[in-house]
């Protein structure tokens, strides 16, 4: 996809090609996602399938050692080898690009205190933990179900985060309805994001909880 983006950038915009690359932002977000998900939805998949449960029976481990294998393999290896791929491949890319076109707008491009030079290490707070979330739920989705264990985790989700921005957006609504806004500052910026990273890292707890008494179940 990389390739094919450039491939159709004009050569009179080579210039301004660090602002052509900004579609890479993009690509860490949705292929992230896709990555951890699929690996979470998928470890536990086997134990919908009799002839499979068997060999995990048999594994001499209690229920809570084979579930804080899952969470290590699913929410740590699966994040750090994803970010270790996409790293090699970035660097790969821009490397070849820099080489490539000798613009002197890409000499920053590459370099990681780039990024924290323009934003603290406390900013998007809440997006520490969205990892873990994400994979916290699809590996509820593959104790939970027995077939299609992707599909069905996703639609839930979907539903789930359909109606919770509904309602939310309507409690705001009212609450907000009549009043001026006024600046002061941040306007407890900082507090509110750090009040999601806790409300976000209860949940994800909360859904590892369930996994845990899903997988109990089964192995039951």
């Amino acid at each position: 996809m990389s390739g094919i983006h450039l491939a159709i950038l004009p050569l009179k915009e080579l210039g301004y090609i660090s602002d052509q690359l900004r579609f890479r932002e993009p690509l860490f977000i949705i292929f992230g996602f896709l990555f951890i998900s699929i690996i979470a939805s998928s470890y536990f998949a086997h134990l919908g399938q009799k002839s499979k449960a068997i060999i995990d029976l048999l594994i001499p481990a209690s229920t809570f050692e084979k579930f804080l294998a899952g969470f290590f393999f699913t929410s740590i290896l699966s994040v750090l080898a994803f970010l270790l791929i996409f790293t090699v491949t970035d660097w790969a890319f821009i490397t070849y690009i820099k080489s490539y076109f000798r613009t002197g707008d890409l000499k920053e491009l590459a370099e990681v205190k780039t990024f924290f030079s323009k934003n603290e290490i406390g900013t998007f707070a809440p997006l520490y933990v969205m990892p873990f979330t994400v994979t916290s739920v699809f590996l509820l989705g593959s104790a939970y179900f027995n077939r299609f264990h992707y599909i069905k985790t996703a639609i839930c989700v979907m539903l789930f985060s359909g109606a919770w921005t509904y309602i939310v957006m309507n409690v705001v609504d009212v609450l907000l309805s009549g009043k001026t806004s006024i600046n002061l500052g941040n306007n407890g910026k900082e507090t509110i994001e750090w009040l999601l990273f806790a409300i976000i890292a209860v949940c994800t707890l909360v859904v590892l909880s369930i996994t845990y008494v899903r997988l109990k179940e089964k192995e039951v």
